[in-house]
């Protein structure tokens, strides 16, 4: 008697969860914490500081398109693979050589930052893609929230490392390094391209049964085989975009200058190390409850909601003051919500509307898109900083792209195939 093989849809969720903690949460989450003891040693502007994040940010962007490529003629597993492969090259490339402000520049804005663009979203929001149809908004919050983690645990762990040796960056990015060589074995070992590959199918179930939560699903996801050229055509996908755009920029501005606008208001490092840990399980926070939500309501309002966090969050975030912990680490909380929430909805939304096949393209180029709108956020900051002295104005600037994120997604509404209306 054969026995049927158990759906291996949520193993591989964990797999991907796994990846993620380990390919974006060392090297951006630790690296953000690296780098500052870096900066003491390097002396460089604030501007060339946060150049470092706007290159990282704009090449995990722009090589998304060629992740999505290399996915579609190879496969997710060699993806993984080749992301791996590019940060250990970064992390090396920082501990062993790094001297001079444009060794810095470099090695985390571009090795790391390509490294990261193959080793995790892309790569993972496919993975889920093909997986899951139901329960693709909660599989993909999952499968995402590992970052937040790595972060919690990652930011505050490579603080207390860096105090305990004497603040040696090198040492720390060499611990990277060995990271990436193990986030290549986990991708070789457990992931797997396709349930068909494995003679399963999406969801794991072959009788859906829930006829009630089925037609939930078929008004949320599309039964309709897009192509690329066609999603292009249609306006709910360059909504999609810029509501991409919203939940980014103000991401890729905190992750460079939030422990450095946390210093010059006086706050000491390890409580700032905490803020950032506490950003990172708002992030985890945020990735399930908009996952929730894409599987219940309808995409663009799940996104309006995620975006509000960044308005309020803005507002603590400029009241900052060493004498009021508790606001700093409510605006991290916000600010970390609002991300992982809209994150979620960011890449569901792509899949739900024009589903898998087209999905790879789709979502590389909307993270293209996104990394060189949103790049520049980490370079915007610190200069407002060298010109004013302070965050409020960059803060500021995050409230008016969140609102411009809301007005987008009203008109983020389910496309109907070519030829029978609304496009």
């Amino acid at each position: 008697m054969t026995t049927k093989q158990p759906f291996y849809g949520w193993k591989l969720v964990g797999a991907l969860w796994l990846l993620d903690f380990l390919n974006m949460g060392f090297p951006l989450y630790g690296g953000a914490v690296i780098n500052t003891y870096m900066l003491k040693e390097i002396a460089m502007s604030r501007s060339t500081y946060g150049l470092g994040f706007t290159l990282l940010n704009l090449l995990v962007g722009l090589a998304s398109v060629i992740v999505a490529a290399s996915i579609v003629k190879w496969s997710i597993r060699r993806a993984f693979a080749i992301g791996s492969a590019v940060i250990l090259s970064g992390a090396l490339w920082l501990a062993l050589l790094a001297s001079e402000p444009w060794h810095y520049v470099v090695g985390f804005g571009i090795l790391i930052g390509t490294g990261i663009s193959f080793g995790t979203i892309v790569p993972v929001s496919t993975a889920v893609t093909r997986w899951f149809r139901r329960y693709r908004g909660r599989a993909m919050a999952v499968a995402l929230s590992a970052s937040g983690f790595a972060g919690f645990i990652g930011a505050p762990l490579t603080n207390k490392i860096l105090a305990a040796n004497g603040g040696n960056w090198r040492q720390a990015w060499e611990v990277v390094a060995g990271v990436a060589v193990f986030s290549a074995l986990v991708a070789l070992l457990f992931v797997k391209e396709s349930p068909e590959a494995l003679g399963q199918i999406v969801d794991g179930k072959e009788d859906r049964g829930d006829s009630a939560r089925e037609a939930i699903t078929n008004t949320l996801v599309t039964n309709f085989a897009w192509t690329p050229g066609q999603a292009y055509l249609t306006r709910s996908y360059w909504m999609i975009v810029i509501g991409g755009i919203a939940c980014q920029f103000p991401f890729f501005f905190f992750t460079a200058h939030w422990l450095l606008h946390l210093r010059g208001a006086g706050i000491a490092a390890a409580d700032g190390a905490w803020a950032m840990g506490l950003f990172s399980i708002g992030a985890v926070g945020g990735r399930l409850v908009g996952g929730w939500l894409m599987d219940r309501l309808p995409a663009r309002f799940a996104f309006m909601m995620g975006l509000c966090c960044y308005l309020l969050g803005s507002v603590l975030a400029i009241s900052v003051n060493s004498h009021a912990l508790l606001i700093a680490y409510l605006a991290a909380i916000l600010y970390g919500t609002g991300f992982g929430w809209t994150f979620v909805c960011l890449n569901t939304s792509t899949a739900h509307f024009f589903g898998p096949l087209a999905f790879p393209e789709l979502n590389g180029m909307a993270l293209l898109l996104t990394g060189v709108f949103c790049s520049p956020a980490g370079f915007i900051g610190g200069r407002l900083f060298d010109i004013h002295g302070n965050y409020t104005l960059a803060f500021e600037l995050n409230m008016v792209v969140a609102a411009c994120g809301i007005v987008a997604s009203l008109f983020a509404m389910m496309p109907l195939p070519p030829g029978s209306g609304r496009r």
